[in-house]
């Protein structure tokens, strides 16, 4: 690609981001001269306008949590593998870990994230120049954009190490950068989220109509899951602190029942810290219910349209599953109700049911949330902390409130154990807890152990699946912590350079 090209490619991603800002708040604009274009110096001038910059970026968690973040998070890992309604070889290639550098998926978690920081930089820059609008809403509205230009940096540092750091994109030049040593980009997120649990409101602070939107307990948990990741044990121990022992206040607290977080009239309630919301068409829909639901496992089909049986659990991931566990039922399924007959129809293998809704007619509808932030993973990270901090007592009973609600009683509760042995054991209990929903990878690579979890399960998969997931073993190396950078970023910027390995 050519200079010229390459510069035609950046200015359009610009421009795209800007007008994306502008979407649902053009109103104010159109009584505005000149009155024939769009340009981001007379949009921002009223209430109406910030609140649709921030909705813009919001608007980009879509493109990430759909889908993406958990075929990055779950498929190259002990989780998740591709069932026969996936021919997609890049996602083959993830779930044998034979990604490369040209893989769509990667490319799009890369340019997913960019997009999204783009248009956060835009509100964070543009809402405090707007005269008619209080200092108290404005600190709000770049709140809540410093929470996700956080959050996506995070993401992006997570999976790629060095990341450009862009916070004020005015040239193509401005984002012709290299790659920024991890620390610095940690440094930006943990301002951004301080920023934003300083000016957010509380979730109870919100009025109907603002449903969904980051409070500041949501801003606390990720900056505690930043700590932890970073580790230091001690900030996230305080940190997450602050919202465990005080969960009243800020509005959260754990269901009595697992599979409430994914049911119609609870899946908003006091478990959801932060969430992407679907609904039924005309809306935007969660389409993994159609991914995931059977096709090719039932000898009939079930009498629901547009079922792929693309997204299905590891063998090794089922059969850790106590049946006493009441989260066994939630995320799996081998029996299913014929939608019109009512017949039982059965299974050959576990399918991941968790956004599964009964009695919809095509899966492609389905309405079910994905949780970006479960509170249960405040929890168990509050006990991770403790446990790393030297409170094994307090550990252990953080941690079996999980174990209490997983059982419905003390029988699966954990007793005392070492340090080491607690980490092995939240290892495990994040596992059961968060199957599906994007966690896995970052877990296995936070704590070290990424790469003989994967050996081991492919020796366990090859076992008692498919003997060719020996592969996993054959492809793993030690690079792999990391993600490469995409192909066509290098392409577009010659200031970038590969992650070593790649």
């Amino acid at each position: 690609m050519n200079r010229k090209t390459m510069k035609k490619s950046i200015i359009y991603l610009f421009s795209a981001l800007v007008l994306s800002g502008m979407a649902g708040g053009c109103s104010s604009f159109l009584d505005e001269n000149p009155t024939d274009r769009l340009v981001v110096g007379n949009f921002y001038t009223s209430e109406k306008d910030a609140q649709a910059a921030v909705d813009a970026t919001y608007e980009q968690l879509n493109s990430l949590y759909n889908r993406l973040m958990y075929m990055l998070g779950e498929l190259p890992t002990d989780n998740m593998k591709n069932g026969l309604g996936m021919p997609n070889p890049f996602l083959q290639d993830l779930e044998f870990l034979r990604h490369n550098s040209q893989n769509t998926f990667v490319r799009d978690m890369w340019k997913n994230c960019y997009s999204g920081i783009s248009r956060a930089n835009t509100a964070i820059n543009k809402i405090p120049e707007i005269e008619k609008v209080s200092e108290s809403k404005k600190n709000r509205f770049v709140a809540e954009a410093s929470f996700l230009r956080g959050l996506f940096y995070f993401n992006l540092v997570r999976y790629f190490g060095d990341v450009p750091l862009i916070l004020n994109l005015q040239t193509v030049e401005d984002a012709m950068i290299a790659r920024t040593p991890k620390a610095e980009v940690y440094n930006q997120i943990i301002q951004d989220l301080t920023f934003a649990e300083n000016n957010l409101p509380l979730r109870s602070e919100y009025s109907d109509s603002d449903e969904g939107r980051v409070n500041r307990g949501a801003a606390k948990i990720l900056l505690g899951k930043v700590y932890l990741t970073m580790g230091e044990f001690q900030k996230a121990k305080d940190k997450l602190a602050e919202v465990v022992e005080n969960e009243s206040t800020y509005g959260f607290g754990l269901h009595d029942n697992y599979g409430a977080n994914w049911k119609n009239d609870t899946e908003a309630g006091i478990e959801a810290v932060f969430y992407v919301e679907y609904k039924a068409p005309p809306f935007r829909n969660n389409g993994e219910m159609s991914l995931a639901g059977p096709k090719y496992s039932v000898p009939v089909p079930i009498g629901v349209a547009a079922m792929n049986e693309a997204d299905i659990p590891t063998k090794e991931l089922y059969d850790q599953f106590d049946d006493k566990d009441a989260r066994k039922a939630v995320n799996f399924r081998t029996e299913f109700k014929h939608f019109t007959t009512g017949e039982i129809i059965v299974s050959s293998i576990p399918i991941s049911v968790k956004y599964f809704v009964d009695g919809l007619a095509t899966g492609d509808h389905c309405d079910v949330n994905m949780h970006i932030i479960r509170y249960a993973d405040a929890v168990l990270m509050y006990a991770e902390a403790l446990n790393e901090a030297g409170e094994s007592a307090k550990a252990l009973e953080t941690l079996n409130r999980i174990r209490k609600r997983a059982y419905g009683d003390d029988s699966g509760n954990f007793k005392a154990m070492s340090k080491d042995e607690f980490r092995a054991t939240i290892l495990k209990e994040r596992r059961l807890e968060f199957p599906h929903e994007g966690h896995r990878w970052f877990d296995l690579v936070r704590m070290g152990v990424f790469v003989e979890r994967m050996k081991a399960h492919s020796a366990y998969e090859a076992g008692v699946a498919e003997a060719n997931k020996t592969d996993i073993a054959k492809n793993i190396k030690d690079h792999m912590i990391l993600m490469p950078i995409p192909q066509s970023e290098i392409d577009l910027n010659p200031n970038l350079v590969q992650n070593p390995g790649w």
